[in-house]
């Protein structure tokens, strides 16, 4: 039993059922791997093209202590994309531009919303709470309006009891002064 729950835990390499190993390696896509030479190659464009394209401020590679531009598997895709705007939907640069400055905007006000829904949510959910601890907290004070037809005074014993009548007022006669009711 020990042994099952340390292999399981052991993220190191496993052996398959035809008795080759399998190594798990994961890749961490924003880190910058890729030199100019095989960015642009991967990215199917001349270095020249990424050179402009970080001048222009579409791409920002990281740097490497040399101050070597790194462009990671995210810059790549992002030069990918670049590319399909510009040679299969026509567009130029600024219209490029356009087209990021406006994804970036549309990303930031998702967000913003995200955050706006989850607090108005959260007052939803302390307003709920508030409402049914006012309506607690009324049950013990409130008597429903015409629960009661007479009203008995109970004396010190049971047997003191009195019973006060309750007049009600009559109905008026459209047109009759107050002091003037008709009998209804």
């Amino acid at each position: 039993m020990a042994r099952r729950q340390n292999r399981k835990r052991d993220s190191g390499p496993r052996r398959r059922d035809d008795g080759r190993t399998r190594i798990a390696a994961e890749f961490d896509q924003k880190r910058g791997v890729f030199m100019i030479s095989v960015a642009a190659e991967l990215a199917e464009m001349h270095p020249q093209t990424l050179r402009m394209y970080e001048a222009r401020g579409l791409i920002e590679p990281q740097r490497s202590p040399k101050n070597t531009r790194l462009y990671s598997y995210e810059d790549v895709e992002r030069l990918r994309r670049i590319q399909r705007m510009t040679v299969d939907q026509g567009l130029n640069l600024a219209g490029v531009e356009s087209v990021l400055a406006l994804e970036r905007e549309l990303q930031r006000a998702r967000s913003e919303l995200g955050r706006m829904r989850k607090r108005a949510a959260e007052l939803e959910r302390a307003m709920d709470e508030e409402i049914e601890r006012v309506k607690r907290s009324f049950r013990a004070e409130i008597v429903p309006y015409g629960k009661y037809e007479a009203t008995e005074i109970a004396g010190s014993r049971a047997t003191d009891r009195v019973k006060i009548p309750i007049e009600r007022p009559t109905r008026r006669a459209a047109g009759t002064p107050p002091d003037r009711q008709a009998d209804g």
